[in-house]
């Protein structure tokens, strides 16, 4: 009986010290949220669209591109959620808040629009209202109507004549913002630079079909021989059908490449037809090209985002955090494992022994699930939830050894009361942490935020005190209970820290 005891003491005592070192030696560690190593936290607001419908599917499916954005930074667990109606995206280590911040955010809805005239600056006026955004096209025709007559075969230019080069009819109508950039009427946007300073767009829409960046199969950024960046792309099958017959409409014609209501590039079309790749054009620098072929690659977002907060955290400022969160953690441990071993004597080295070995596997735990798919990240509400396990750690060997003094006092001798005790004390142990455990589910569920971390490290370690309470702290307290050394010791012995006045013999029966 006392070698099964002690079995299943070591096995125990292997398997949490063995999780640590196994960590240890693969080079396995927590990793640290964004409070604790410092980084980027923003929250965004979804925004519908006319006739549209925000729904749980749409915000995960925003959640999942902006994750797959980030990853491309190669940023170390990211943390992108849906909280309620809104996109809450962690971030912690970056460096480069700015850039990743401009690239996670953006709609990347690409539109091929064709370019109808030229359109002057805008200029306000009583008889345009501000928000007329979707002019119609019947005034750009005649010399304004920009047409193939214009495209130089000789020398590849599109080269519009200066008196026909902005139609007039047009200043008094605004430029379409981002948000109203509906790609089946027309619109007016700023040309980036291109024959004149404002584009009148004909509607995104060819043989009854949007053509958006759907499309695009794959794309990347490339330098030409001129020195020049562009972003290259590969086609669907389906996409390479519609964008040849964009090519076929617009021969010799300039094409707008309109992205999130912004005109990166309007180059000609020079074919009838493409084998199911083109280039995107413009005045781009490597970095610009870069975030094109990013958006490009991971998709658009089918909503824009409304930024509402922003915070950074400074490394320094994580550093300290967790200082502070292992400080009183430890802090706590220490004067836990002193108080027990003050008033239970030799089975407060019990407790101590219990609080290492969960320590070294909730640590091992951790790291692993860190590195697995599962992405954990520990932050400073995890450390929190860690600190109070202790407390219900501690609260086990508390109800057990209050047990031993209730059966000790009832005359039986410590031999008998430590087997006894457990089976008594164990009902309410797992009783206490099942109520722990659901309180702790319950908010994982329904909270949001830091507090899904407290929660998850609670419930976490409830469950690891549970299995340790039978097969590490009942098996070490019998092996101890069954040795005088440890029961007859004057100051330090079993039975001074059971308050027993008479000392029985270990081997005494009841």
């Amino acid at each position: 009986m006392s070698r099964r005891f002690l079995l299943s003491v070591i096995l125990c005592t292997i398997a949490c010290f063995g999780m640590a070192g196994l960590a240890v030696g693969l080079g396995w560690s927590p990793k640290l949220g964004l409070d604790l190593q410092g980084g980027l936290s923003v929250t965004y607001k979804p925004l519908a669209q006319p006739n549209q419908k925000l729904t749980p599917a749409t915000l995960q499916t925003v959640a999942n591109i902006m994750t797959a954005r980030v990853d491309s930074f190669g940023v170390s667990q990211p943390n992108i959620t849906v909280q309620g109606g809104d996109i809450v995206v962690q971030l912690p280590g970056v460096k480069d808040a700015n850039t990743i911040l401009n690239q996670i955010g953006n709609t990347a809805q690409l539109y091929f629009r064709p370019v109808l005239c030229g359109v002057p600056a805008y200029t306000p006026s009583k008889s345009v209202p501000k928000t007329a955004y979707y002019p119609s096209t019947a005034l750009c025709t005649g010399g304004y109507q920009y047409t193939s007559a214009y495209y130089d075969t000789a020398t590849q230019n599109f080269a519009v004549p200066t008196q026909y080069a902005e139609n007039p009819a047009y200043a008094a109508y605004p430029t379409v913002p981002s948000s109203s950039d509906n790609p089946r009427k027309a619109v007016i946007l700023d040309s980036g630079g291109g024959e004149a300073p404002r584009y009148l767009l004909g509607p995104a829409v060819i043989a009854g079909k949007i053509a958006d960046g759907t499309m695009i199969k794959s794309a990347n950024s490339e330098l030409l021989t001129s020195g020049q960046w562009v972003v290259a792309f590969n086609l669907t099958g389906s996409g390479s059908t519609l964008f040849n017959k964009i090519a076929a409409a617009n021969y010799q014609q300039l094409v707008a490449n309109d992205l999130d209501g912004q005109v990166v590039s309007a180059p000609v079309i020079q074919a009838q037809s493409f084998p199911g790749s083109g280039q995107i054009s413009g005045t781009f620098t490597q970095a610009q090209a870069d975030v094109l072929a990013t958006d490009l690659n991971y998709g658009s977002l089918p909503v824009p985002l409304q930024r509402l907060t922003e915070q950074t955290v400074s490394p320094s400022l994580g550093k300290s955090s967790l200082r502070a969160g292992l400080l009183a953690g430890l802090l706590g441990l220490l004067l836990v494992m002193g108080y027990t071993i003050f008033y239970y004597r030799a089975l407060g080295i019990v407790v101590v022994t219990g609080l290492l070995t969960t320590a070294a596997f909730l640590y091992g735990l951790i790291a692993m699930l860190g590195v697995s798919s599962f992405g954990l990240t520990l932050d400073l509400s995890g450390i929190t939830g860690l600190i109070v396990s202790v407390g219900n750690t501690v609260d086990s060997y508390i109800v057990y050894f209050e047990r031993l003094k209730d059966e000790v006092r009832a005359g039986r001798s410590i031999r008998s009361a430590v087997d006894r005790g457990f089976k008594s004390a164990y009902r309410t142990i797992l009783s206490a942490d099942a109520v722990s455990f659901i309180g702790a589910l319950v908010l994982w569920v329904l909270s949001v935020g830091a507090v899904r971390g407290f929660a998850f490290m609670l419930g976490i370690a409830t469950l690891v005190d549970v299995v340790t309470a039978y097969v590490f702290t009942r098996p070490l307290v019998i092996l101890l209970g069954r040795n005088r050394l440890f029961t007859e010791a004057k100051r330090l012995g079993v039975a001074r820290g059971l308050g027993t006045v008479a000392v029985r013999s270990a081997e005494e029966t009841p």
